[in-house]
């Protein structure tokens, strides 16, 4: 082709720790709800750590027979009730389309763990006798890739069904791929987000032993993760699942379904450093938001909003915070941003999903939401992060940030459809 097709997004749906459901998770982000809590999923009272970004009264029996819950893990039933909103808002009815219609729409899913809470289970049964309770699909399930053959099996969908996991810019790269299917002319329809439920014993302890988990709020977990906060000392860990439906342009407009925005650009670099630590300069994250610029056709001025990876660490904020003045310049400190994780803690693979569709809404309704527990001024974190909730604030054109272990940085640009 000779000319790329444009992308929009047309559906969204989002299972949050502030929030089930687009209208839930909006309203609580918004206006600085949080979903931080205790951790309920097992006894945690012999861990430094306890609190985490739960989903709670979550029905996974709403969306998983209960023959089969005990053969896949929380992240299926998460993922299907996000893609079920997502599908339901765009406007399509998988049980009335053809055979052909289906093999039309792809899965592309983004994941840092996929199914390691089950995977972790099933070894806990086997160590302690129990053997016989593990399941007959131990192996597919612990599989990361049959996670995006759950929701293909579940809805229909015949096309591609890929699983990305490139640690915490999953979603944002899931969503990148499934954008250049769509530009390129391969793919019509993809159906594109991200997921991870990562709490869990091993899980919560291989992240107390790189000490990266905040671990002084206990009795205060609403304020545990701090962005950008001098005091700040971890992320806390969180699950979640946020997905969209991204279609051609054009034929979104003809059937007359509703357009929530448009990806314009994707730029993904690696710094080759480590497989934890970032790189102190910021060249490289900063060289991913200027490469999704670039292909927007938009200048760093033009930018409204930016929503930070944020997580909460010294590292992360401090380096993401030297990125973003490389990337945008002077525009940087008036550049308005905030870090959603502040509010549901840090859903591993899915965190680029789930500020993706934060940014969508901000950028539908003017309203930017806060990052909440900036108490301390940090010297080195010296932008705006919105600090207080609800600023109302008109823009064309955004960009979503993600950094992850391995060196790996990606950034989305999206734009307000008109």
């Amino acid at each position: 082709m000779t000319e790329k097709r444009r992308v929009v997004i047309t559906g969204i749906g989002a299972v949050s720790p502030n929030g089930i459901g687009t209208r839930n998770f909006w309203d609580a982000t918004r206006r600085g709800v949080s979903g931080i809590g205790r951790i309920t999923r097992f006894d945690c009272t012999d861990f430094a750590v306890q609190v985490a970004g739960e989903v709670k009264n979550f029905n996974e029996d709403d969306y998983v027979a209960p023959k089969d819950r005990p053969h896949v893990s929380r992240v299926t039933p998460l993922a299907i009730a996000a893609v079920q909103e997502a599908v339901e808002m765009a406007g399509f009815d998988p049980s009335a389309m053809t055979r052909d219609e289906l093999r039309q729409i792809g899965v592309i899913v983004g994941s840092g763990g996929g199914s390691h809470e089950f995977t972790e289970e099933q070894y806990r049964l086997y160590h302690t006798g129990k053997w016989r309770q593990c399941s007959v699909y131990v192996v597919p399930t612990s599989t990361i890739g049959t996670l995006a053959s759950e929701i293909s099996m579940r809805f229909g969908f015949r096309g591609l069904s890929h699983v990305i996991s490139t640690g915490c810019t999953s979603s944002t790269d899931a969503i990148g791929y499934a954008y250049r299917h769509i530009q390129s002319g391969m793919m019509d329809t993809m159906i594109a987000g991200g997921v991870d439920a990562p709490i869990a014993p091993l899980i919560l302890r291989g992240f107390m032993a790189m000490r990266i988990l905040a671990s002084k709020w206990n009795d205060d977990p609403q304020r545990a993760s701090r962005p950008f906060s001098r005091d700040r000392e971890g992320f806390v860990i969180a699950e979640g699942s946020w997905f969209f439906v991204l279609e051609d342009r054009d034929r979104a407009l003809a059937r007359g379904a509703p357009i929530l925005g448009e990806i314009a650009g994707y730029g993904s670099t690696c710094e080759a450093y480590h497989r934890v630590r970032l790189e102190e300069c910021g060249e490289e994250p900063a060289r991913a938001i200027g490469l999704a610029l670039e292909e927007a056709g938009v200048g760093p001025e033009q930018i409204g909003y930016i929503h930070y990876h944020g997580t909460s660490t010294e590292l992360n904020d401090r380096i993401e915070t030297r990125a973003v003045k490389l990337a945008f310049g002077g525009h940087a400190f008036k550049l308005p941003g905030s870090s959603l994780k502040s509010l549901i803690g840090h859903p591993q693979g899915a965190c680029g999903a789930a500020g993706i569709a934060a940014t969508l809404f901000a950028m539908r309704d003017g309203v930017l939401p806060p990052t909440a527990n900036v108490a301390v001024p940090d010297p080195e974190c010296d932008l705006d992060y919105v600090t207080e909730p609800g600023r109302r604030v008109d823009f064309e054109y955004a960009v979503a940030n993600c950094i992850a272990f391995g060196s790996k940085n990606s950034a989305m640009v999206l734009k307000k459809h008109s």
